[in-house]
C-alpha cells in the first residue's frame, strides 16, 4: 500500500491574496475593456460585439470601476510582494541557475515530445518560477503604465520616462495582454494537474501518495 502524507505547500497570505488577485484581475480587464471600447485603436471591436456583450457606451462606468480597483489590486500585490521578501517564500518563486533548463523540460513533458517527468526540485518547477516572476514584473509594469495615462500632467515624469502617453497606452495593453495569456495558461494548467494541486490553492497542502 502507498504511504500516504500530507505536505503543506501553500500559506494563508499566499492563497488570499492569489484567490483576491483573480477576482481583481477579472474585474480590471472587464473595466479596461469598457473604456477601450471608446477608442479601440490596437484592435477594433465591431460594433456588432460591443451590442452583443453590451460593452458600448459605459466609458464613465468603466473609468469608475477600473481606477477603484486599481488601488485594492496594487495594494494586494504589495501586500503579496512584501510577504514574499519578508518570510524569505521569494526563494520559491524567483528563478535559479536551474530553472531554464529545467522549463525547457517540464514544456517538452507538456507537450509530449518527452516522455519522463521531470524531477520535482521544491514547490514550484523552473517553468512556474520563470512564468510567476515574469507576471510579477508584469503587475508592476501595468501598475505605472495605468498611473502614466490616469494622471498624465501630475505625473509627467513617469509617462516620459515610459516614452509618452501614447507609448504608455500601448505598453499597458501589450501588458493586459500578457496578463490574460498567463491567466488562460494558468487555469488550463490547474485543470491538467488535478483536484490535489488546486486544493493545495485553497486549502494550504496536497496529499503526497508515494
Amino acid at each position: 500500500m502507498a504511504d500516504v502524507k500530507i505536505v503543506e505547500k501553500h500559506s494563508f497570505v499566499i492563497r488570499a491574496t492569489h484567490w483576491l488577485n483573480f477576482v481583481l484581475l477579472g474585474l480590471m480587464i472587464w473595466s479596461g475593456i469598457l473604456i477601450y471600447w471608446a477608442n479601440d485603436i490596437y484592435v477594433p471591436i465591431p460594433d456588432t460585439a460591443a451590442r452583443t456583450f453590451k460593452i458600448n457606451n459605459r466609458l464613465a462606468e468603466g473609468m469608475a470601476w477600473h481606477f477603484n480597483i486599481m488601488w485594492i489590486f496594487t495594494i494586494n500585490g504589495l501586500i503579496y510582494v512584501s510577504y514574499l521578501l519578508f518570510s524569505g517564500k521569494w526563494r520559491d518563486i524567483v528563478p535559479d541557475r536551474g530553472s531554464w533548463k529545467e522549463a525547457l523540460d517540464v514544456t517538452l513533458h507538456d507537450l509530449g515530445i518527452r516522455k519522463q517527468k521531470p524531477a520535482k526540485r521544491g514547490i514550484l518547477n523552473g517553468a512556474q518560477r520563470i512564468a510567476y516572476t515574469g507576471i510579477l514584473i508584469c503587475g508592476a509594469g501595468i501598475v505605472l503604465t495605468g498611473i502614466a495615462i490616469y494622471k498624465p500632467v501630475q505625473v509627467g515624469w513617469l509617462t516620459a520616462a515610459l516614452g509618452g502617453y501614447e507609448a504608455a497606452r500601448l505598453e499597458h495593453f501589450i501588458l493586459m495582454i500578457l496578463f490574460v495569456l498567463f491567466l488562460l495558461v494558468h487555469v488550463l494548467q490547474v485543470i491538467r494537474a488535478g483536484w490535489n494541486n488546486f486544493r493545495s490553492m485553497v486549502a494550504g497542502y496536497e496529499i503526497d501518495r508515494d
